[in-house]
Formats: structure tokens, C-alpha cells, sequence
């Protein structure tokens, strides 16, 4: 059966019917339109870590969300890592494209497509993707990355390598700012064998931007997200019961608590609650990178942070259970 891809009714004048979100969620009704709260942008280059550590704890307890800016990754590694991404899905002929299209029933999320998660009142959202494991490299399928462009694979390569050192001061910046020792948090999600999946985000042209999603609200399942974004501002963070628009910097990464790094904390970081609006004059694109602990790896809060006075908020289980609950809206 043929897929119909959201790229390819981005040249309709009207959007179809199941893609209109309800009132509750559009993003012409419920975007906060007054003054924004100062959304954390924290420079990872400041040489007072214990400076850098507790602005990263501060920001993942009140928000789950924050920008690094001086990241390290030079501005050419994530130029390519954009313009291969931009070029594979609007340059690449369709055909092509569905050559690496995720397989419905697989229980994996590689490859091109268009619906993931369950939705409960039926709706789509607007927007295709591309999903591939980056590392370990024991892991990784060429088969779901492009053949074309040509320099796809090299681009995506650099861009890991460079993300890996990235990850590892995250987390250890996470892990202090808790009390922790520093590898603490990776090595509760797998140390050596932390999964990096690449999701790259296509956001075409929508003609009605006030009523559909690119993605809908949710919190990512991962310990963290990490994320480069095009220029065309989209993303939208929940907080204080209203819907801030993140302010795009250029040559940030934006960083995502996930719900592994909560269930860790046993609540002490918060999961952040986002969502993704589209443009009518522009596709936006996003790269975001899901940093997880192998499937069978348990996970659960720490005992740290569990006593009589503060029992246990989540259950503790393997990650593939937890992934399986979230993607099917499952109660855990």
C-alpha cells in the first residue's frame, strides 16, 4: 500500500481534515502571545564548571530545557550535518526515498516515514522523518542511512564524533549538579553502550499554519535529547500552563531533558513538555539526537533518591517495556 507522505500535500491550498488538530491543541489558539519568561541559554565554554553545572541543574529542575551555546562542535560539522539532511529530502526523488522506509510491524524505528506514535483522537501530524542509529557503532544499519548525497554518511560521522564529547560533559554536568558522582547518570544508561538515534525532522510548507503540528505534545522517552535545529523557528515549550515559543539562537544545540533522566532523578529534573508548529512560507527541519540505554537495560530511580520520606514516583522496568508503553499510550 502506498504511504501519502506530508511533503507531498505541502502544494495543496487546504490541509485535509485530519489534520486539523482540536482547540485545545492549535497552536492559533494556544500559543502564549505576551511577554516569554528567559528560556536558560547556557555557555558551555565558561571555565568555572561548578558555574556551568549548577546553571545546567537549575535549568533541567524549572524547565527540562535549555540552550548550549560554545559547544565545542565547529560550525561546518553541523552545516553539513544540515545541508545533507536538507538536500536527501528535497533533492532525493521519492522513489528513492522509500527505498529506506521504516517497516511497519518491525518494532524499530529506522528508516523514512511519516506517522509514529498512536494518536488517540486519530489525527496526523505534519511532518516526514528519517530515523537511524548513530552509535554505538555495533549497532549502526547503513542500510536505513541515504545513499545520496554522496557525503551523507561522512557528514553524519563527523557530526557523532563530535556530539559524543558533548554527551559526556552533559551528563556529567547533570550527574554533579544532583549530587552524584560524575558518571553516575551514563552509566546508569548504559555507560559504554548509551544508543545515539538520529531523527531528522521535515516540516514542509503548511497553508494553515494557526491549525496543524509538526509534532504534537509529548516528552521524549530518552535520558537526554540533543538537538540542532534549521532557521525557521517551530519549537515550543510548556511551562506555567502556557505555550512558549523557544527562541531560536544560531549555532546552539538545544537540550532536552527526557524521561529516563526524571525516572533517574526520581523527579527531582523534569521531562519537558514540547511541541512543534510549521510555517507557511518555509519548511523548518530539525536534528534532534536520542541518547538511550540498550533495550534490556533496567531502569528505575536511583536509590538515592528514594526513602520513606520520598518513596519511589516510577516504576522501575526495562527500557524496551517503557518505550513499548509510551509509543502505544499505555499506562506504565
Amino acid at each position: 500500500m502506498e504511504v501519502e507522505r506530508v511533503q507531498a500535500l505541502a502544494t495543496l491550498d487546504i490541509i485535509p481534515p485530519e489534520f486539523i488538530r482540536s482547540e485545545h491543541e492549535q497552536p492559533g489558539i494556544t500559543t502564549f502571545h505576551g511577554p516569554i519568561p528567559e528560556i536558560p541559554v547556557i555557555d558551555f565554554s565558561d571555565p568555572d564548571r561548578s558555574r556551568v553545572n549548577q546553571a545546567i541543574a537549575e535549568a533541567s529542575k524549572e524547565w527540562g530545557f535549555f540552550q548550549l551555546v560554545n559547544h565545542g562542535i565547529p560550525g561546518e560539522v553541523i552545516q553539513e550535518l544540515q545541508r545533507v539532511g536538507t538536500e536527501f529530502f528535497e533533492e532525493v526523488p521519492q522513489a528513492e526515498k522509500e527505498e529506506i522506509a521504516a517497516v511497519p510491524g518491525s518494532g524499530s524505528f529506522e528508516g523514512y516515514g511519516t506517522k509514529l506514535q498512536k494518536d488517540l483522537e486519530g489525527k496526523k501530524a505534519w511532518v516526514d522523518y528519517l530515523f537511524h542509529f548513530v552509535w554505538p557503532p555495533s549497532i549502526v544499519n547503513y542500510k536505513f542511512w541515504p545513499k545520496n548525497p554522496s557525503d551523507y554518511r561522512k557528514a553524519n560521522e563527523e557530526y557523532t564524533k563530535q556530539l559524543l564529547g558533548v554527551v559526556d560533559e552533559l551528563m556529567k554536568s547533570l550527574s554533579t549538579g544532583l549530587g552524584l558522582e560524575e558518571n553516575v547518570l551514563k552509566n546508569s544508561l548504559g555507560g559504554e553502550t548509551l544508543e545515539l538515534l538520529m531523527k531528522i525532522n521535515y516540516y514542509p510548507r503548511c497553508p494553515r499554519p494557526d491549525l496543524a503540528l509538526g509534532v504534537v505534545q509529548h516528552t521524549d522517552m530518552s535520558g537526554i535529547t540533543i538537538l540542532v535545529p534549521n532557521d525557521v523557528p517551530g519549537l515550543q515549550v510548556f511551562k506555567d500552563d502556557h505555550w512558549f515559543d523557544a527562541k531560536y539562537i544560531p549555532n546552539a544545540l538545544v537540550v532536552h531533558i527526557g524521561d529516563l533522566i526524571e525516572i533517574l532523578s526520581n523527579g527531582r529534573y523534569k521531562s519537558v513538555l514540547h511541541r512543534t508548529t510549521v510555517k507557511k512560507e518555509k519548511a523548518r527541519m530539525s536534528w534532534p539526537v536520542f541518547c538511550s540505554p540498550p533495550g534490556d537495560m533496567v531502569v528505575g530511580p536511583l536509590p538515592e533518591f528514594v526513602s520513606d520520606e520520598s518513596p519511589a514516583k516510577y516504576k522501575t522496568k526495562k527500557y524496551k517495556d517503557y518505550e513499548y508503553c509510551k509509543i502505544n499510550k499505555l499506562p506504565q
